[in-house]
């Protein structure tokens, strides 16, 4: 059986629930068999409230499903997405179009990076910003930001450490705003 790619829209905030019910539809209509791969991409991220850091899971394509299955049955599963919740249709409208090869392979290569690297943080901290320091041997210090480095996910404070400006390195994970 030869398998295409194909991008289901939904509702944004509600793909997990849209997965399950096509998952269960697909099961119920005994296409499971044809339909080989329901995923949907996601990072780690993280975030910090009141000193403590959690973890979860964000969509990295808010409002997408993606579906791998044979292209003799994609007529059925269109007329089966009118009759599930939070599902808008295909990517494409009325006549769906498998995603290329070079698309699919980007887009798996990404999810295999997003699951290998650490969570990242929601935060977004800016030049200037006033932190508190929440790990390490200057936790509960106050710093203003010098600069960002997005890429390492570090940023360079001044902290006043016995009445004098000093420099600092940390990871985001170490600091949250100042509330």
């Amino acid at each position: 059986m030869s398998t295409k790619w194909y991008v289901i829209r939904t509702v944004a905030g509600k793909e997990k629930k849209a997965k399950e019910q096509l998952e269960a539809e697909f099961r119920n209509r005994k296409l499971d068999d044809k339909i080989t791969q329901v995923i949907i991409p996601m990072e780690k991220v993280y975030m910090t409230r009141k000193g403590k850091k959690y973890t979860t899971e964000r969509n990295y394509y808010p409002g997408y499903v993606l579906i791998e299955a044979d292209p003799n049955i994609i007529g059925e599963i269109k007329q089966l997405n009118k009759y599930v919740n939070n599902v808008v249709g295909f990517l494409g409208g009325d006549t769906p179009t498998a995603l290329r090869q070079s698309e699919v392979d980007r887009i798996l290569g990404k999810m295999d990076e997003l699951s290998m690297t650490d969570e990242k943080s929601l935060e977004q901290y800016y030049v200037g910003e006033t932190v508190r320091i929440v790990d390490g041997p200057f936790a509960s210090f106050i710093g203003t930001i010098n600069e960002v480095n997005e890429e390492k996910r570090r940023v360079k404070l001044g902290v006043k450490i016995f009445g004098r400006l000093s420099p600092l390195e940390l990871e985001f994970s170490q600091i949250h705003k100042d509330e």
